[in-house]
C-alpha cells in the first residue's frame, strides 16, 4: 500500500469515527469500538510506520526545528504524523462526548465542541474545559 493510500485510508477511518461520534447514539459498545477500533488501528498504523521510517530519517529528530523538519520531508514520517493527530483528536473526542454525555450535557451544544475538537484539536479540549469550568463556577454559585 502506498503512502498516499495508507493516508486516506486512515483520513477516511477517523471520518468515520467523527461521523459516529457526532450522529450515533452513544452506546457503550460503539465507544468500545471507537477506543479499541478505529482509535486501536490508527495508533497501530502510527507505530508501524514509526518503528519502520523514524529511523532511516537522515538528521531527523525532535532536538531542533530543523530536526523536525527533516522528519516531516519524509512521506511515510509525514503520514504517521498525520495518523498521530487523526488518533489523539478522535482518542480526545471520544474522552470529551463520554464525558459530556456523563455531565448531561446537550447533544446539540456537544457538536461544536466535537466539531473544534476534530478541525483544531486543542481547541476544542480548550473549548470542553472551558465549559466545565463554567459548569463549577455556576453550580459552586448556587451553593
Amino acid at each position: 500500500m502506498s503512502h498516499d493510500q495508507v493516508f486516506s485510508l486512515a483520513s477516511s477511518t477517523a471520518m468515520v469515527g467523527w461521523l459516529m461520534l457526532i450522529l450515533l447514539p452513544r452506546w457503550p459498545v460503539l465507544i468500545a469500538f471507537l477506543r479499541y477500533g478505529l482509535i486501536g488501528a490508527l495508533s497501530l498504523t502510527y507505530a508501524v510506520l514509526i518503528f519502520v521510517y523514524f529511523s532511516r530519517v537522515e538528521g531527523g529528530g525532535f532536538g531542533s526545528i530543523a530536526e523536525v523538519r527533516a522528519l516531516f520531508m519524509s512521506d511515510p514520517v509525514l503520514v504517521a504524523g498525520w495518523v498521530h493527530y487523526l488518533a489523539f483528536d478522535l482518542f480526545i473526542g471520544t474522552w470529551i462526548a463520554a464525558e459530556a454525555d456523563k455531565r448531561g450535557y446537550n447533544r446539540l451544544l456537544q457538536v461544536p465542541v466535537l466539531i473544534a475538537t476534530f478541525m483544531f484539536g486543542p481547541l476544542g479540549l480548550l473549548l470542553f474545559c472551558l465549559t466545565r469550568a463554567l459548569e463549577a463556577a455556576l453550580t459552586l454559585r448556587k451553593v
